[in-house]
């Protein structure tokens, strides 16, 4: 009898991943979704309890004007096809559901699933444009959580959010493998820096860092440059054992509960070792999942977090506004280059100011692009549709919007400050075959032009 994958029910054990994994591509929860029974009954009431006047007055609302038609880089990415519209993918989704009272069926809610996974970032771009203050990504985003509970997500959707339920990480990370990877890079990372520490567990530090997993999966010696960059500010910082995982695959999946526990894990590292700030390494949707909603997930009463938590430009824009970090102004970025900025920490936490400030110092031939900051469009793959292989090719048609963007600038350089814009960036360059075009985030380039001080010990 053929497993059952594509189920409403979360996955909640490693052996549930590796059966999700070994189903390549989600072949066999594909074709197990088409014919899964929608369960109208809960769908109906799931509708009635959780979708709350504010959601269902904005769609009532909508005078369907189009103004949000601009704001959004699928439509202008797809030659302004009308069903790319943003306030025509919600209306025809989330809408319809609330007209039909969760009277659907399984190629419907499909439908609901290509589009708000597919078609929409939840960027809230659009929300900034509607003269009637409606935000379609927020809405978007509460469709997700409807159509997780379901079980209509995308395969890659699935398994990150069983990671964060089984690993704690949106990748199978153990603590184990975390603390052995902080221990490798700070052993590697002496043979520049004699003094270099990655404090664990240490408690009562004024900063307590928290990242990506796919850093110590993928790419760890990011972890290594923020140690760099810490000791050389002279910080007395720390990382925690367990809560160390700043990002939220269960946000973009709908899956509020795997959020909370997300949440609860960060902000239980914060009770045991009391920091008295927390910094989070350059990912957009993190500081979103942890900052801005965390608070709410986590049973803040207040809406903030236990103690300031800060995005990684926020911290070095400090310091290098307070001299701890020091630019080498013969080492400054020569070329010119270009930011992009994260729709997660610039439009929902107004951190472009912080990134700007850092541009001042690194580069001497900084281009905005048009539009930017807070307007800025969606770099094409956040929301989870960097890594969703189904949506693939709708999402290469995205980036185009970003590209030309970035080429209008005649920069040679892009800045991200965020996983999820990196790896957009880096995909449009080879999906368009651009060759003249570098990327990178802020920790690398920053560590090329310090001005060390000399009660560091440091072997060029």
């Amino acid at each position: 009898m053929e497993e059952m994958l594509c189920t409403p029910t979360p996955v909640t054990t490693a052996e549930g991943i590796r059966a999700l994994l070994a189903d390549k591509g989600g072949r066999q929860y594909y074709s197990q979704m088409k014919e899964m029974r929608v369960d109208q009954e809960a769908l109906a009431r799931d509708l009635e309890e959780t979708c709350k006047s504010r959601t269902r007055t904005w769609l009532e609302m909508c005078a369907h004007c189009g103004m949000c038609a601009d704001s959004c880089f699928f439509y202008k990415a797809n030659n302004n096809d009308p069903m790319q519209i943003p306030s025509y993918k919600i209306q025809s989704t989330l809408g319809e559901l609330l007209k039909r009272k969760g009277k659907v069926d399984a190629e419907f809610m499909m439908h609901c699933m290509d589009v708000a996974w597919g078609q929409c970032t939840c960027c809230n771009r659009c929300g900034m444009y509607c003269p009637h203050g409606i935000d379609t990504g927020v809405m978007f985003s509460y469709l997700r959580g409807v159509l997780f509970k379901q079980g209509f997500i995308p395969w890659e959707m699935k398994i990150g959010s069983g990671m964060h339920r089984v690993y704690g990480a949106q990748m199978d990370v153990t603590q184990e493998d975390w603390v052995d990877t902080c221990e490798w890079m700070a052993e590697e990372a002496q043979e520049e820096w004699p003094d270099l520490e990655i404090p664990i567990d240490k408690e009562d530090a004024d900063i307590m860092y928290i990242l990506n997993a796919r850093e110590v999966k993928h790419y760890p010696n990011d972890i290594a440059e923020a140690a760099v960059l810490f000791h050389v500010a002279g910080e007395n910082w720390t990382v925690p054992s367990e809560g160390w995982e700043n990002t939220s695959l269960t946000m973009f999946a709908g899956d509020w509960e795997g959020c909370k526990q997300n949440v609860q894990r960060i902000y239980g590292a914060v009770k045991r070792l009391r920091p008295k700030m927390v910094v989070g390494t350059e990912c957009g949707h993190a500081h979103r999942a942890t900052v801005v909603e965390g608070p709410y997930w986590g049973g803040q009463e207040n809406g903030d977090p236990p103690v300031p938590f800060v995005h990684y430009v926020e911290w070095v824009a400090y310091a290098l506004r307070n001299g701890k970090l020091k630019i080498d102004p013969t080492k400054k970025i020569k070329v010119p280059c270009t930011l992009q900025d994260a729709c997660n920490y610039v439009r929902n936490d107004g951190l472009g100011r912080y990134t700007r400030e850092i541009m001042g110092y690194i580069a001497e031939d900084f281009r905005e692009m048009a539009p930017n900051n807070e307007h800025n469009f969606c770099c094409g793959g956040g929301g989870g549709l960097n890594g969703i292989g189904l949506y693939r090719e709708q999402r290469n048609i995205g980036l185009k919007n970003k590209l030309e963007q970035i080429r209008a600038t005649g920069a040679q350089l892009v800045v991200s400050p965020c996983h999820n814009c990196w790896d957009a960036i880096r995909d449009m360059m080879e999906v368009y075959e651009e060759h003249n075009i570098k990327w990178s985030f802020l920790k690398p380039l920053l560590i090329e032009m310090l001005e060390i001080p000399p009660h560091i010990k440091h072997n060029a």
